[in-house]
């Protein structure tokens, strides 16, 4: 899922990144509204880590999410095609 759609759909993504960085307040999260340069400074102040660190985080987040997503979509057709049967 590329950082558009995550931007989109903060409000979705909202609770996921509260668990995945569970120092961030619900403020930052509001302040953060997917704008993925200022999660990645929140990550840096909250946690105490450098810029890489905290970039690399949000690279590995949104490959996950892409995983899912397409683990959903490949569950969706699956479901799908058996119901053609």
């Amino acid at each position: 899922m590329n950082w558009d759609q995550i931007e989109g759909k903060w409000k979705q993504f909202a609770g996921t990144v509260k668990e995945k960085w569970g120092k961030l307040t619900d403020d930052d999260i509001t302040v953060i509204k997917g704008n993925r340069d200022q999660l990645v400074g929140r990550i840096q102040e909250r946690y105490g880590i450098a810029k890489d660190e905290a970039e690399r985080q949000v690279n590995e987040f949104s490959q996950g999410l892409r995983s899912d997503a397409a683990d959903a979509a490949a569950r969706a057709d699956k479901a799908y095609k058996a119901g053609k049967s």
